[in-house]
C-alpha cells in the first residue's frame, strides 16, 4: 500500500498510508494529511488513488507543489518520488501492502496520549531510552521511546521529533514559533544529539532524556 513520509530537516516527522482513493493534503486541520506552516496552503494538494497508481495535483497552492525539484500541477507519482512543500519533503514509497501499523506515544500539552501513525521499523523489545516527564499533569511519567520517531509537545504551540539513529536520538523543531530548549539553551534548526539527562522544556512542559 503506498504512503507519504513527512520530514523536515532530514527529520522524519510523520508517515502516512494513502488508503481512500482521494487524499488531501494541506495546512487546515481537516485534510487528511496536516503540515501546520505557512508555507503550506489550507488545500494544498490532492493525491488520487486508482488501482495502484497515484496523482499528485496541485490546488492552486500559493507556494507551489514540487517533485523531484521540479513545479507541477498535476503528476503521477513513482516509488522514491520527492514531494516539496516549503520546507517539507515528503517521500512517496509504495512497497505493496506488507508495512503493518504501529503506534508512537506523543505528550500533547502535559498528558500522554497514543497516536495512530504507520512505521515499517520493528518496535524494540525493550526500550533503550525514554522521556521523563517533569512537570504538568503528567509528572513523573516516562514514555518509552521504542519508535523511530517520537513527537512531543502541543500541536499549535511548539512541536519536536525525536528520532532514533544508529548511533543515538536527536531532536529537532518541527513546528512553532518557540523554540524548545535543551539544558536551558535554545534548540537552533538543526537536529541535536540527545544525552543521557539532558532536559527539554517545549510549550511549558520539562521532560528529561533518559538512556539506559
Amino acid at each position: 500500500m503506498p504512503k507519504m513520509i513527512v520530514s523536515i530537516d532530514g527529520v522524519v516527522i510523520k508517515e502516512v498510508q494513502l488508503t481512500k482513493d482521494r487524499t488531501t493534503l494541506g495546512r487546515r486541520p481537516y485534510n487528511d494529511i496536516v503540515i501546520d506552516n505557512l508555507a503550506v496552503s489550507g488545500e494544498h494538494a490532492v493525491m488520487q488513488m486508482s488501482g495502484n497508481d497515484v496523482t499528485l495535483e496541485d490546488l492552486n497552492s500559493t507556494n507551489g507543489t514540487y517533485v523531484n525539484g521540479k513545479a507541477i500541477k498535476k503528476q503521477a507519482l513513482q516509488n522514491g518520488d520527492t514531494v516539496e512543500i516549503g520546507k517539507y519533503k515528503i517521500k512517496f514509497v509504495h512497497e505493496g501492502a506488507s508495512d503493518r501499523h504501529e503506534k508512537t506515544m506523543v505528550i500533547n500539552s502535559g498528558a500522554v496520549e497514543a497516536a495512530p501513525v504507520t512505521s515499517t521499523a520493528a518496535a524494540a523489545s525493550t526500550a533503550t531510552a525514554a522521556i521523563k516527564v517533569l512537570s504538568g499533569a503528567a509528572a513523573g511519567r516516562e514514555v518509552p521511546l521504542v519508535k523511530v520517531v517520537t513527537t512531543i509537545g502541543k500541536p499549535g504551540v511548539a512541536v519536536a521529533a525525536i528520532t532514533r539513529r544508529p548511533h543515538g536520538y536527536v531532536v529537532a523543531l518541527v513546528e512553532g514559533e518557540t523554540k524548545p530548549t535543551i539544558n536551558d539553551k535554545p534548540l537552533g534548526n538543526e537536529a541535536i544529539e540527545l544525552r543521557d539527562g539532558d532536559v527539554i522544556e517545549l510549550a511549558g512542559t520539562r521532560m528529561q532524556f533518559v538512556q539506559s
